[in-house]
């Protein structure tokens, strides 16, 4: 009889994690369990909508990113504690911990997060979840989240331990990266330095390449301020390439060039039907960068209403198109750039509050070239190559007086002007080496060729003559279309206005 009753006995109960999860505290959790998985997305739902409120603008994760992330995770976690297999449930715990951090989740908002889900199965539990008795179904409720805090808390010390543990393991290796590429680059005289495409040696250019790499690890929104021709689009760039996965799309868009009517269309895409011309669907830029980067060049010359958007898809992560009831979920980095200060623009009205500091994260401030001349000899030997493989011709060294010339420059248009100087050179130079005769004449000091001495200016009318003809035709061709006449000649819209001018051609519209 006595061999019977033992063998009959349950086997004592054993805790399960750091001694605060018994087994019978998980016999009895199973209610709780069951619910969340007939409930999940009710219960995902309201946790997000307390996740909003709470944290209200300043919240990391929109709606559709919460769920991935933490919903995902709480359906591991109902399934492995259903099983009984608590292996599972600390490993997808720690990759979860891991993940938040990826993502860039602060460390107090995570565990907030994990304290409001206990809020919200409290509010969808029900009488008849927490079983047993009608009389006694609110002490059961209450027993119930008692059990349900002892999980909690497991589950914040297992998350933070692997959170702190991945910040310390990306820390460590983004040392180790930084270190590299400072050895990489350490400055030598004789070396060229190319980053993703940027050229430079100084110590300013080698502080923007390493806040590159910092940004791009982020994830996070990229504000680039510099003058124009100074590479905003090349940082951007680099970003995107450091960060993003292997063949993720970039997208740039100029905000300046985009009409006002059109802006909204061309980012959020539009419905079929949608206005007059709207003849198929268009995905716009928005989701044409989808896994990658959208870049919004200029983005202080974007109008106010249409920077409301843009900060609602920044934080929501999703967009709705033109003619459309229904957002779409997005997921991409946005780099934005402007040639201006932005606290000024916001101080002019040109940039929205709201908008100026969800951009205002990671900030890289380019120098301009003036401010970095020890990088001039560099990126006239980078462009010298570039040329000479444009117009298959042998690499011109430049003379003594040509780069001396080039590095007194104080090159207002910064390193385009001086890709530009160095392309000209090639264009009608005609000789084996550069020399200053080659160089623009702003670049020399020199007058401007097309202000012949007194006396040449007949030889000289029969040309403009020519040229004024060329903008006629080539305003014909394009229907008046000032930007694609530009391009048709070959030359910048600014330039074409000023041809427009001195031949005192009509504007148009």
């Amino acid at each position: 009889m006595a061999a019977a009753s033992h063998s009959s006995e349950r086997p004592p109960a054993r805790p399960r994690y750091l001694h605060l999860l018994w087994d019978e505290d998980l016999e009895q959790l199973r209610p709780v369990l069951h619910l969340l998985s007939r409930r999940y997305r009710e219960v995902v739902h309201l946790w997000y909508e307390r996740y909003a409120v709470h944290f209200g603008e300043t919240r990391t994760l929109g709606e559709r990113e919460f769920g991935d992330l933490y919903g995902r995770d709480l359906l591991q976690v109902v399934e492995n504690l259903l099983r009984g297999t608590i292996d599972a449930f600390v490993a997808d715990l720690r990759a979860s911990g891991e993940r938040l951090v990826e993502r860039g989740v602060p460390f107090g908002e995570l565990v907030a997060a994990l304290h409001l889900f206990e809020d919200c199965v409290s509010d969808v539990l029900d009488a008849e979840d927490a079983g047993g008795a009608p009389g006694d179904a609110a002490e059961r409720k209450l027993e119930l989240l008692r059990v349900l805090d002892k999980l909690s808390h497991c589950r914040v010390v297992v998350v933070a331990d692997a959170y702190f543990e991945a910040v310390r393991a990306r820390a460590t290796a983004r040392r180790h990266r930084l270190e590299a590429e400072a050895a990489r680059l350490a400055p030598d005289p004789g070396a060229r330095e190319i980053f993703h495409g940027i050229v430079g040696r100084s110590v300013a250019m080698h502080e923007i390449f390493q806040r590159v790499q910092a940004a791009a690890a982020s994830r996070g929104t990229v504000l680039i301020i510099g003058e124009s021709g100074t590479g905003k689009e090349l940082v951007a760039r680099a970003v995107h390439e450091c960060g993003a996965p292997a063949g993720a799309p970039f997208v740039a868009v100029n905000c300046s060039a985009l009409p006002r009517e059109l802006i909204e269309s061309e980012l959020f895409g539009y419905r079929r039907g949608a206005f007059s011309g709207a003849h198929t669907e268009y995905v716009g830029l928005f989701r044409a960068a989808e896994g990658g980067t959208l870049f919004l060049d200029e983005v202080t010359e974007m109008a106010l209403d249409t920077q409301s958007k843009l900060l609602r898809a920044l934080q929501e992560r999703r967009i709705r198109p033109v003619g459309s009831i229904h957002e779409v979920p997005i997921d991409i980095r946005i780099a934005a750039s402007t040639n201006i200060d932005p606290h000024q623009a916001l101080l002019d009205g040109r940039l929205r509050r709201d908008l100026y500091y969800r951009l205002n994260v990671n900030t890289l401030r380019l120098p301009p070239l003036r401010e970095r001349p020890e990088d001039v000899p560099l990126l006239v030997d980078y462009f010298s190559e570039l040329s000479s493989a444009r117009f298959a011709c042998p690499k011109r060294p430049v003379s003594p007086a040509a780069l001396a010339a080039l590095e007194a420059y104080a090159w207002p248009g910064n390193v385009r002007e001086l890709m530009n100087a160095v392309e000209s050179a090639y264009t009608f130079g005609g000789r084996d080496t550069i020399d200053v005769g080659d160089l623009p004449p702003a670049v020399t000091g020199t007058p401007p060729a097309d202000r012949p001495p007194p006396g040449e200016e007949d030889a000289v009318r029969p040309l403009a003559e020519m040229e004024r003809r060329l903008v006629v035709r080539a305003l014909a061709a394009t229907g008046g279309n000032k930007l694609r006449a530009a391009r048709l000649l070959g030359i910048s819209r600014k330039r074409l206005y000023a041809k427009l001018a001195k031949y005192g051609l009509p504007f148009g519209r």
